[in-house]
């Protein structure tokens, strides 16, 4: 009798299973977070997951400075020898960071835009806008042009470091937009996720060793104890000013499924940390859980077969093979979503057919939007003897008439 019950409850137990297996959950619940604004963001298209408040205008503080980054490259050479300013160095108030440049130190390029995105120096930025532009104010310019360019229709620029100013300013939104835009530089993608650089010993200061601000991209015992290092964080810049609060601009990557987030004006943790790394792990985490790609269909993979009407034998099936991979961007929970599609031939499909040549294209419809691949010959297609040997008759007859006009023509009756 016990048995019985017993094997009654597990019978129970495993329909519930299968019942509840097969529930679809929509997106959990965003997490959250301290940031006064945010915002998540895929790096390919450029859909949003998360925002808060990413429209509300904020100071950048020091991820300003990735626009003076991609401006430097846009417009510089990696391997030129600048020589530091005077005057690009000596207006940096006390307690934002610095390199120690010197007046008349010579550094390249390179060296600079590493101690910008490593260190943050405020020093090496002034330096770069002197460099591109003859000035803070004219790169200022430069700066507010690319923003315009990009759309970053709440962003204005007053210096290149991200020094406190009532008119330096810009959004979640607009810094996403920017970061979407550098990492499809590759040397910026490099220098924004730099560990740690080194300066050697120049004309005018010793050797210096730079340490990233980033911690989401240093794992070690500290980072571990604070809830600061993230596996798949690739990239970053991170601010700081009493006015703008802790900000973070980052890059993540999972499996070939990039993100960036943005979040402005963090608090501190209880532990020290500051919840910019914290609140931007969250917002990654909830990313990745809600959000992935599917395939839709592979390279090389069989659509559809169809048989050529005057074809041979041999050659009459004709498979229709995908010349493209469709990935799409889709909430997990409707992974397993069967995605209706239509095959589109193109008219008058008749031997003879080359292979590889477009016969046609699948279509998918996924919320109104289409995705499509061309879809190709799997094979050569070669035209039935008895159609061609038909053909031929007919053309040799016509050869045959028009010869004996030629050779004998009619003669004209008197």
């Amino acid at each position: 009798m016990i048995f019985k019950k017993f094997f009654s409850f597990l019978v129970f137990i495993l329909l519930m299973c299968l019942i509840f297996s097969n529930i679809s959950f929509a997106v959990s619940e965003p997490p959250e977070i301290s940031a006064q604004a945010a915002i998540l963001i895929d790096s390919s298209s450029g859909e949003v997951f998360y925002d808060k408040a990413s429209e509300q205008r904020m100071f950048p503080a020091s991820t300003t400075k990735i626009m003076t980054a991609i401006l430097t490259l846009e417009n510089g050479n990696l391997n030129d020898v600048v020589t530091v300013p005077y005057s690009a160095i000596s207006s940096i108030p006390a307690g934002y960071s610095i390199a120690a440049l010197q007046a008349d130190e010579q550094l390249t390029v390179n060296q600079l835009l590493q101690v910008l995105m490593v260190h943050s120096a405020n020093d090496a930025a002034n330096v770069l806008a002197f460099y591109i532009s003859g000035s803070i104010e004219e790169f200022a310019n430069l700066m507010n042009q690319k923003a315009s360019e990009l759309g970053m229709a709440n962003t204005h620029f007053t210096n290149p470091s991200g020094m406190q100013n009532e008119n330096h300013y810009t959004t979640a939104h607009d810094l996403a937009i920017l970061m979407k835009y550098c990492m499809e530089n590759n040397t910026f993608r490099h220098l924004a996720g730099l560990k740690s650089c080194s300066i050697p010993a120049t004309n005018k200061y010793q050797a210096r060793s730079f340490t990233t601000t980033n911690n989401l991209l240093i794992n070690n015992e500290t980072n571990v104890a604070n809830d600061s290092y993230y596996e798949y964080a690739i990239a970053g810049k991170t601010g700081f000013t009493s006015e703008a609060g802790n900000c973070l601009v980052s890059v993540s990557n999972k499996d070939g499924f990039e993100l960036i987030c943005v979040v402005l004006a963090a608090r501190i943790n209880a532990n020290g940390s500051s919840s910019k790394f914290s609140d931007s792990k969250k917002l990654f985490e909830f990313g990745y859980a809600n959000y992935g790609f599917k395939t839709l269909i592979e390279q090389g993979y069989t659509a559809s077969s169809i048989s050529i009407p005057n074809a041979t034998d041999d050659t009459k099936d004709l498979d229709l093979v995908a010349s493209a991979t469709i990935s799409v961007l889709m909430e997990t929970s409707k992974m397993n979503d069967d995605v209706p599609f239509d095959i589109e031939l193109n008219s008058n499909l008749f031997a003879p057919i080359s292979q590889g040549q477009v016969v046609g294209k699948i279509v998918y419809n996924i919320d109104g939007e289409e995705y499509s691949s061309d879809l190709i010959a799997s094979h050569s297609v070669i035209p039935s003897n008895s159609i061609v040997t038909i053909a031929g008759m007919v053309l040799l007859v016509l050869v045959l008439l028009v010869l004996i006009r030629l050779l004998f023509p009619k003669k004209k009756q008197k």
